[in-house]
């Protein structure tokens, strides 16, 4: 027997998909592969060939947010008709599978810095802020299509320069909102105490979103174009004095700060005001100065084998985000001081195994499985964490709810990835759950938000999907519908 022998492929043929070219940003079919322990993306344009992108440096945890899918919310009301697919018509439309767990206010382009990386290209030369009537309009939209929004975030620009802030913030108190973050580089908060002391007389419900990227000089002056080592520790202590709970949030960009993500975890623990930190791998969006795909590019999965060298969490503590699990992950542990006990430890593992989604018997622990998802949850709030993580804890006879068990006893590191050119993909984005309100009233990803719309892109997208001239584009949007 002569017979040429068949090769086996190099990897795993796991799936196919649509991202987008890298160039030209169409959508195109994609491969996925498993080759060895890492996840890529093989796309394919007519136009641009052949494109092979890393997309995850650990097949097992990717595998396992397959597991962690639960059905989606439907927000009660669609701003937009389904035309030509995702992502071309975001708004929200009704093809989307899951409604705003946290939304983002922008409510100016202005800010006193020009960070390298803004993903809206704020700066001081950007004088404009969005006046109050038209953010309560906004503000509006979001509660018709929530009814009871969970998580607003005022961004910008730089929010807390806004001249009607506290105003902006008394507009949010009006409406059935359960929570507010304020997203802020903490220029003001370090140089104002006055203003962190009117912060404070609204803290029920509030939390600050502090811009924490490094304790280094290089790599803050890459990432933000400052030194603002004593800002941040100006802007904690005040913070800390007044008693505002905060989430540091730093930017992760490979070879500029991925080193530091152990150090800044552990440095949030010595802050009693701090109750979590968010790492969000650098999106290839807005301004993103000398932004190099090949070099500068790091993943959900390796800012997860960082922190999970912290020791803070655990392998199996930092779980995928039922919501959203491909682009989230998240743990939550009770804090004593700078002392973590992860939740997840705090369960059995025949019990953890099956209160997860899609498990063989999900119907044997019923309340913990509800119990688990509700806390797991972006939806759930960060304010009201406490309070489920009590109702968590009561499912589970062997263990004894603290006395007194409140927010300040509960600590969370999430790591948040955003969808971009490279590791798009039409499935997540479809799941996104992090949204912008604009102006018009419209919901719009993240993800896409940055991609497309931000900067009126889908206008020459639409239209040559149409095959229509731009200008008649323009014209059919405006028309009544």
């Amino acid at each position: 027997m002569n017979a040429p022998l068949r090769k086996s492929r190099p990897y795993i043929f796991w799936g196919q998909t649509q991202s987008l070219c890298e160039t030209c940003l169409k959508l195109v079919p994609t491969k996925i592969q498993i080759l060895d322990n890492e996840v890529w993306y093989e796309k394919r344009c007519r136009e641009h060939g052949v494109q092979s992108t890393l997309v995850s440096t650990d097949a097992a945890y990717w595998r396992l947010c397959k597991d962690f899918i639960k059905p989606g919310d439907r927000p009660l009301q669609f701003q937009q008709r389904t035309e030509f697919g995702c992502p071309y018509d975001c708004g929200l439309c009704s093809d989307h599978e899951q409604h705003s767990c946290l939304a983002l206010i922008e409510i100016t382009e202005h800010c006193n810095l020009t960070c390298p990386v803004c993903f809206a290209e704020s700066s001081p030369a950007r004088t404009k802020f969005t006046p109050l009537a038209t953010v309560e309009k906004m503000l509006d939209a979001l509660v018709a299509s929530e009814g009871e929004p969970d998580l607003v975030q005022i961004s910008g620009g730089e929010p807390t320069l806004h001249p009607d802030f506290f105003a902006i913030l008394e507009a949010v108190r009006a409406r059935p909102i359960r929570h507010v973050m304020i997203n802020t580089n903490g220029l003001r908060i370090a140089r104002e105490k006055d203003f962190v002391a009117r912060l404070a007389e609204n803290r029920r419900g509030l939390e600050v979103y502090l811009q924490f990227d490094s304790m280094q000089r290089d790599a803050l002056i890459d990432l933000r174009g400052a030194d603002l080592r004593k800002i941040r520790q100006q802007a904690l202590e005040n913070l800390e004095h007044y008693g505002v709970s905060t989430t540091l949030v730093a930017t992760i960009k490979r070879g500029v700060n991925d080193a530091e993500i152990g150090d800044i975890v552990r440095h949030a623990l010595t802050w009693t005001c701090v109750r979590g930190v968010t790492l969000q791998p650098v999106q290839d969006a807005g301004r993103n100065d000398n932004f190099d795909g090949k070099t500068d590019r790091i993943m959900l999965s390796e800012i997860r084998k960082r922190v999970i060298e912290t020791g803070v969490f655990g392998d199996k503590d930092m779980i995928p985000l039922p919501c959203n699990p491909e682009s989230i992950s998240i743990g939550y542990g009770l804090r004593n001081g700078e002392k973590v006990l992860p939740l997840t430890s705090l369960i059995p593992q025949e019990q953890l195994v099956a209160v997860m989604p899609n498990t063989i018997s999900p119907e044997k622990y019923p309340v913990l499985r509800e119990k688990f998802v509700d806390l797991f949850s972006l939806s759930s709030g960060p304010l009201n964490t406490s309070e489920r993580v009590c109702e968590l804890l009561c499912c589970l006879p062997s263990f004894q709810v603290p006395d007194g068990l409140s927010y300040e006893n509960v600590f969370r590191v999430t790591i948040v990835q955003f969808l971009d050119r490279f590791n798009f993909c039409v499935g997540n984005v479809k799941r996104s759950c992090i949204h912008f309100v604009t102006e018009q009233g419209s919901i719009i990803p993240f993800d896409t938000y940055n991609l497309f719309y931000r900067d009126g892109k889908i206008d020459g997208i639409r239209a040559e999907l149409a095959g229509e001239t731009y200008r008649e584009a323009k014209q059919r949007e405006e028309m009544p519908r």
